[in-house]
């Protein structure tokens, strides 16, 4: 599918690079962006061929927030048309949150607003030093209510509370001390370098077993979802009690304890430096 606002690669070892492609505009969110970034995430990142999922923007900046073309057209929204629209972008932000493959994130420039909304659903964040953070939306009249959830999932209700409401811009420092990015380095070049690392550590992963680890991290750590649990105990029981008997968890035991790499990798050839 061609996009517009996107540019779309996939290699062969399953890793689907998604560039948001507005680089004139910072790459900034509008409602044809919402749609398209949806459309990859309900249908493309869940071909059996993706592995794991890159999200990058374009140009100096990720992603500045919203398109103020966009946001002018708002402006005359009737409520219910409003509501539409803020329902497909909260729609957008769950089905990337939901995404059953690895999310990685490779943050520059700058992360504004809805910006942050789409580095809080990433599993993991590469940021470079000089990127900037902020949670803006107060100073326009407006909150953070799409992205919160997410938001507040990363760095929790304490920090939620500074930056929401301060609106104030913060250092990719700052942004791993409080949990919104997990590596600063200190430009695009070395964040490369610690993708392809990143990368071939989560390629030697059972394809299933990262979907389920997904799933569990999401069921356990989401309020409403974990009080849905009736029976917490039995539950992660059953999880990994599925796991050792599915093909990919007899696979991937048998192989460790024979030395050899696992199916799902290329070859399964013996791996002399397995341990």
């Amino acid at each position: 599918m061609t996009y517009r606002t996107l540019k779309i690669q996939q290699d062969g070892r399953g890793v689907l690079s998604i560039h948001l492609n507005r680089p004139d505009i910072r790459n900034a969110f509008n409602d044809e962006m919402i749609s398209e970034l949806t459309q990859v995430f309900v249908k493309e990142a869940l071909g059996s061929e993706v592995r794991v999922i890159v999200l990058r923007g374009e140009g100096p900046v990720f992603c500045a927030g919203g398109d103020l073309n966009w946001m002018k057209k708002a402006v005359d929204y009737s409520y219910q048309e409003n509501l539409d629209d803020t329902q497909r972008l909260s729609a957008l932000f769950a089905s990337m949150n939901e995404c059953q493959k690895p999310l990685i994130g490779l943050i520059h420039g700058a992360a504004i607003g809805g910006g942050v909304g789409l580095v809080s659903v990433c599993d993991f964040l590469i940021a470079t030093s000089e990127t900037v953070f902020s949670l803006s939306e107060v100073r326009l009249g407006i909150v953070p209510a799409c992205i919160g959830p997410f938001v507040i999932a990363k760095i929790g209700p304490s920090q939620a509370r500074r930056y929401f409401l301060s609106a104030e811009r913060f250092s990719a420092s700052q942004a791993r001390e409080i949990g919104l990015v997990h590596e600063v380095v200190p430009g695009q070049g070395e964040a490369q370098e610690y993708l392809d690392g990143l990368l071939g550590q989560i390629l030697q992963s059972s394809p299933n077993a990262l979907k389920v680890a997904k799933q569990l991290i999401l069921d356990l750590s989401w309020p409403e979802r974990r009080s849905r649990l009736k029976d917490y105990l039995g539950y992660i029981s059953k999880t990994l009690s599925d796991l050792r008997v599915s093909v990919e968890g007899q696979e991937g035991v048998r192989a460790f304890l024979e030395k050899r790499r696992p199916a799902w990798l290329l070859g399964g050839k013996k791996d002399e430096h397995s341990s």
